[in-house]
């Protein structure tokens, strides 16, 4: 098992106050909404203890700035935007995928309605770039204008993705130019904003993105494989999530596309309307034996591995002291395994 790297167990004690002080800019009602999605409070407003989620965004955002030699800390504008960024699209995206759970609790919009959520993303989305535009030096409006770019990028993969929920056929290229989109842009500017608020030079930068573009298309293979093989317990979704809601993930974008009589029953089963009392879960453990038998398993997994490979490749062109470039590649390691 692939232990925490040791930017991701610090990055809350350097992060958590900025956040915090960003967030509390909001209005009463909206803050309630978000502090409630962040893991901060519970549903009545009372404080929690622990933080949820990773903080993958902010880690990667402050190891940027230590790859172009500038203190950690010097990242933090950049570091507070992109997990807001981040907490925008997952607040939406639960409304538009209607998933009921977040974090192994409920979701935002099941507990304050949908209107609330939404307001709430807004208001994150607009502080993430309030936060940047106040960042001292001249690397604050550059770093604005690449989260604006990346967040651009996140709406227009996950408008492909809804549209993919009323189509038959997908292609396999546009699978992964949507989880490029949707996933990997957000991710590849967490990888170079640090450098970008400290004025690195456009090549470093532009290694440190496309490292992160190609962390993130691994990233979304390993979350697409835990979709349908993933333990619940771990991945606070239900057995076989995205097989339950017929989601065109990219193993089985894989296996329709594999030409085999596999991927046809698969497709059959995917044409079907959907049964008003749930999904039959003897239909459903079928579906995921022709994703594998059809080859989609096997192909996200080496495609995975590809990505990683490539983004390793990345970080060795950019001439990055070598603590770093191991830190770097220690998260890749820890975000991409199979047990989390």
């Amino acid at each position: 098992m692939t232990a925490v790297p040791v930017s991701m167990t610090d990055v809350r004690g350097l992060v958590d106050g900025a956040l915090r002080a960003a967030v509390g800019r909001l209005d009463p009602r909206t803050y309630r909404v978000a502090a409630y999605h962040l893991g901060w409070a519970d549903e009545e407003g009372r404080p929690l203890a622990a933080p949820a989620g990773k903080a993958l965004r902010p880690a990667l955002a402050l190891l940027s700035a230590r790859a172009a030699g500038a203190p950690p800390e010097s990242a933090l504008p950049g570091a507070v935007a992109v997990e807001l960024t981040h907490a925008f699209s997952l607040l939406h995206d639960d409304i538009m995928d209607g998933d009921r759970t977040r974090r192994h609790r409920p979701a935002a919009w099941t507990v304050f309605g949908e209107p609330a959520a939404i307001l709430a993303g807004d208001a994150l989305l607009a502080l993430a770039l309030e936060v940047l535009l106040e960042a001292p030096g001249q690397g604050s409006a550059r770093a604005a204008r690449s989260l604006a770019v990346a967040t651009r990028r996140l709406i227009a993969g996950q408008s492909l993705d809804l549209e993919f929920e009323t189509r038959r056929q997908v292609g396999l290229d546009e699978c992964a130019a949507m989880a490029a989109d949707k996933t990997a842009a957000l991710l590849a500017c967490s990888c170079a904003i640090g450098a970008v608020l400290d004025g690195a030079p456009e090549p470093l930068c532009a290694a440190l993105e496309s490292f992160g573009a190609d962390l993130g298309l691994a990233f979304q293979l390993v979350d697409d494989l835990l979709g349908i093989w993933g333990d619940p317990a771990t991945t606070g979704k239900p057995a076989l999530s995205d097989l339950r809601s017929r989601k065109m993930s990219l193993p089985v974008v894989a296996a329709l596309n594999s030409g085999t009589p596999e991927g046809a029953r698969l497709a059959e089963l995917y044409a079907r309307p959907p049964d008003p009392e749930g999904p039959d879960e003897d239909e459903l453990a079928e579906a995921a034996a022709l994703v594998d038998a059809a080859g989609g398993r096997a192909w996200a997994e080496a495609e995975a591995g590809e990505r990683i490979a490539s983004a390793a490749a990345h970080l060795a062109s950019a001439g990055l002291p070598e603590p770093v470039r191991a830190e770097f590649l220690h998260i890749a390691a820890f975000v991409t395994r199979r047990d989390h």
